[in-house]
């Protein structure tokens, strides 16, 4: 029999898919329970898991103790979309069934794709309790916070998988690089950098790389990341977001030739990456190449209007060269697209006074202040130009404002009393 059925998968893997599922069929009429456990085994990795449930509803029938068989037959039912016949199967597993753990597992996932994040932690924290030293169960939890955004719930669990060493990765799990981005989205740069390099040691995941390098970068270990971006890169040159943070780490080291290479190497992989475009805009302007570093960051904002971080750097250059006009015509196609920022009132005022269009730049001004609140030197920026277009009371109380922060502004103190007196 196990002869026939190995010679019906070869059928199958060789492309007489037919045959090979004919000879499967006639299998099952003659099998045992344990080949037929297999055959629901082989139907389910084909994809083809009603037949597989037809299979398991009749060995359930016969074992109505064997949990296995419940478990698997939810896991059937889930693929199918059938998740309240799934639930049904797994919620009469009793806790003292050898698959309770595993079928809470299942549950919890079901749960939490479903949403119901508080009931499937609810499950998971009930088969903690029947066992409490069951690693792949702790690795689940600890996934399950992870995956919520509660890293620093999630970091015990993976630590102490670790410590007791009970669970391997012959099954494709890495409780060190799951911990290791635990603590490195909690912002515990120096913690994960321990745990990347043990759970990529001897080991390719791509994700895990990335996360090394980042967490590297984020300590300004830019060696480090550096090492780790250009291993990923030479892992998958496909892996677009790697060039955009190699180009980063490599400009942190002033290395910019070899940041500019890179960049125009990720372009061509994503034309329309408007991270790469950035970063090659920011190295342009580094090597004083300024029109250079315009035109990188006019294309981000093509691809994204809604891009704050290159509108404000280009808002900036155009501040700084004195091209007040293309300024507000920047501000005005953002404006088209509905695109608002506080910071744009700011400069949409700065440039209309320099325009001598002091009315419109009080108007900039106001909206600018109502939004950003403790900014001192808008404050000052503000009150002057106020003062000009005549509202004195307003420029008064913006600069009061600013002298109680600044008791050493001797300047804006002697201003004040000037104003009053007059």
């Amino acid at each position: 029999m196990n002869d026939q059925l190995h010679n019906a998968i070869q059928l199958i893997e060789e492309g007489m898919y037919e045959e090979g599922l004919q000879k499967l069929s006639e299998i099952s009429k003659e099998a045992n329970d344990d080949i037929l456990r297999e055959i629901c085994e082989i139907y389910f990795e084909l994809g083809l898991v009603d037949k597989a449930l037809v299979l398991l509803e009749d060995l359930m029938f016969r074992y109505p103790d064997h949990g296995e068989l419940f478990v698997f037959a939810a896991e059937c039912y889930s693929e199918l979309g059938k998740e309240d016949e799934a639930v049904d199967m797994l919620t009469e597993i009793h806790k003292d069934d050898p698959v309770f753990v595993q079928a809470q597992l299942l549950l919890a996932d079901i749960y939490q794709g479903q949403g119901l994040e508080e009931v499937a932690e609810q499950k998971l924290l009930q088969a903690e309790k029947v066992a409490p030293e069951e690693a792949i169960l702790l690795y689940g939890i600890g996934e399950f916070y992870l995956d919520r955004g509660e890293y620093q719930r999630s970091i015990p669990y993976f630590k102490k998988v670790i410590h007791d060493h009970k669970l391997d990765d012959s099954n494709g799990l890495n409780p060190a690089l799951r911990l290791a981005e635990a603590f490195s989205t909690s912002g515990q740069f120096e913690d994960a950098l321990t745990y990347y390099e043990k759970g990529l040691k001897d080991k390719e995941d791509l994700d895990g790389i990335f996360g090394w390098g980042y967490t590297a970068l984020q300590l300004g270990e830019y060696d480090v990341a550096i090492k780790q971006f250009e291993r990923l890169k030479n892992l998958d040159e496909n892996y677009t977001t790697v060039y955009t943070y190699l180009g980063k780490s490599l400009k942190a080291k002033n290395k910019l030739k070899e940041a500019l290479e890179i960049l125009h190497e990720g372009i061509m992989k994503d034309e329309y990456n408007e991270e790469l475009y950035l970063e090659m805009a920011k190295v342009q302007f580094m090597i004083g190449n300024r029109e250079e570093g315009k035109s990188f960051l006019e294309k981000v904002i093509a691809i994204n209007p809604s891009n704050v971080s290159a509108v404000k750097e280009l808002l900036l250059y155009f501040h700084q060269i004195e091209d007040y006009e293309g300024l507000l015509q920047l501000l005005s196609f953002l404006e088209e697209y509905g695109e608002y920022d506080p910071v744009f009132e700011r400069y949409k005022g700065k440039a209309l006074y320099e325009e001598d269009d002091i009315a419109k730049a009080v108007i900039a001004y106001e909206n600018a202040l109502h939004d950003i609140q403790e900014d001192y030197e808008l404050m000052e920026e503000a009150a002057y130009v106020f003062l000009e277009a005549g509202h004195r009371e307003k420029a008064i109380a913006l600069l009061e404002k600013v002298f109680a922060t600044f008791k050493d502004r001797f300047d804006i103190e002697e201003r004040l009393q000037q104003l009053k007196i007059d």
